[in-house]
């Protein structure tokens, strides 16, 4: 019975850590459709091509989210607004969006 609950455990962490592998491919992806949205102007398409397309959908269930329209657009949203995941993911910018709100 421990070699099972051992196995359980190790396989339940293989999974996180697969998870968020593709967690950050996700962010990857955010990232370069914002560069893309700077220099040409259509981030927000390209996310939503990519996340439509066969592999943004493979990914983007491997990462633990679920594909569909509304997730399309919440990504399309993010781009269209022009941070950076690792600024936006960063405790100052919430901080700041909190007050900002708070205000």
């Amino acid at each position: 019975m421990r070699d099972f609950v051992d196995g359980t455990a190790f396989n339940y962490e293989q999974g996180q850590r697969a998870r968020k592998l593709f967690a950050a491919v996700v962010l990857a992806a955010l990232d370069d459709a914002i560069a893309d949205d700077k220099k040409f102007g259509n981030g927000p398409e390209q996310i939503a091509r990519w996340a439509r397309s066969r592999d943004g959908r493979e990914v983007l269930s491997c990462a633990g989210i679920d594909p569909n329209e509304r997730v399309v657009q919440g990504l399309m949203k993010f781009v269209a607004c022009g941070v950076r995941t690792s600024v936006a993911l960063s405790r100052e910018e919430s901080e700041r969006r909190n007050q900002a709100e708070a205000a």
